[in-house]
C-alpha cells in the first residue's frame, strides 16, 4: 500500500508520496511513487500512484513510452492539463482491457488510483484524481487537495489546516505532519518519501527532494508533533461528571 497526497493552492502545487509496496517482519519493498514530466518554460506535470504496484507501473510505462516518440500523442503534446488526465485515464482503460481479465482468473482485483496536476503554458495550475476506471475529478476551492492510498490517517490535519490561500512552505509542512501521522498508524507506508514543491507560473519545479530517515525536519516534526498533540490534550480540561446527566436512559427519546 502507499500513501500521496497533493494540494493546489493560490501559490503553487505541493505533491508528497510515499515508496512503500509491501512491509512484514522481515521483508520491505520500496518504489517511487511520483513520476515528473518536465520541460522548463512549457509545462510540468507530477503523476502519483497507488493500488496494485504491477498495473501503476504498467500505466505510468505506457505514458513514458508515448512520451519518447516524437509526434505520437503524450503528455507533451497535451495542450492542457485537462488533455494530460484523459490520457492517463485512456491509458488505465488500456491496462484494464489486456490484464483485467487474467488477473480476474487469479482473484486479484484491478486495484490502481492516481493523482496528476501540474501546469501547461499560460493555463493555471490544476490538481485531478483518476480512478481505476479511467474515470477523473479535479480539485476546486473548496476542495483543494486529494489522496490517494491509505488516506485515513493523514485526512484530519489537512482538513482543518489546508485552503487555496495557504502558502506552500504551511502545507509541505502539513503534508509532512499527514504522512508521519500514516507512517505512525500503518505499517504499510513508510520512508522514503518524494516531496515535489512547484510554484505557479513558473513552469519548472522549484523544489523536489527525497526524504529518508536521516532528514532532519522531518525527524523534528516526527518528534515535536506527537509531544505537542500530548501537551494540548493534557491542557484539556477532563469531562465534569456532576454536570453530565447520571441516566442517560432518561434523556433519550421514547
Amino acid at each position: 500500500m502507499t500513501y500521496c497526497v497533493a494540494m493546489r493552492l493560490d501559490e503553487g502545487l505541493v505533491c508528497l508520496s510515499d515508496s512503500r509496496t509491501n512491509a512484514g517482519v522481515d521483508h520491505i519493498n520500496t518504489f517511487r511513487k511520483m513520476t515528473v514530466f518536465e520541460r522548463p518554460g512549457d509545462r510540468v506535470v507530477v503523476l502519483m500512484s497507488a493500488g496494485n504496484l504491477a498495473i501503476t507501473q504498467a500505466v505510468v510505462n505506457l505514458l513514458r513510452e508515448h512520451a519518447s516518440v516524437q509526434d505520437h500523442e503524450s503528455v507533451w503534446s497535451a495542450a492542457t492539463m485537462f488533455e494530460c488526465a484523459r490520457m492517463v485515464g485512456d491509458t488505465v482503460r488500456k491496462v484494464y482491457q489486456r490484464d483485467a481479465g487474467p488477473l480476474k482468473e487469479f482473484g486479484v482485483d484491478f486495484n490502481a488510483s492516481f493523482i496528476l496536476c501540474g501546469q501547461i503554458d499560460s493555463e493555471p495550475p490544476r490538481l485531478f484524481q483518476i480512478y481505476a476506471a479511467g474515470n477523473f475529478i479535479e480539485a476546486t476551492e473548496d476542495t483543494p487537495y486529494f489522496q490517494i492510498g491509505e488516506s485515513k490517517y493523514g485526512k484530519p490535519i489537512i482538513d482543518r489546516v489546508v485552503t487555496s490561500a495557504t502558502s506552500l512552505d504551511e502545507a509541505a509542512k502539513c503534508a509532512l505532519i499527514s504522512m508521519d501521522s500514516t507512517i505512525r498508524s500503518n505499517l504499510s507506508v513508510g520512508l522514503p518519501l518524494d516531496l515535489l514543491i512547484y510554484r505557479s507560473n513558473e513552469l519548472k519545479v522549484a523544489r523536489h527532494v527525497s526524504i529518508d530517515a536521516e532528514n532532519p525536519y522531518f525527524n523534528m516534526i516526527h518528534g515535536q508533533w506527537g509531544a505537542s498533540l500530548r501537551r494540548v490534550f493534557a491542557e484539556l480540561p477532563d469531562p465534569d461528571w456532576a454536570n453530565w446527566a447520571e441516566d442517560a436512559s432518561a434523556s433519550a427519546p421514547r
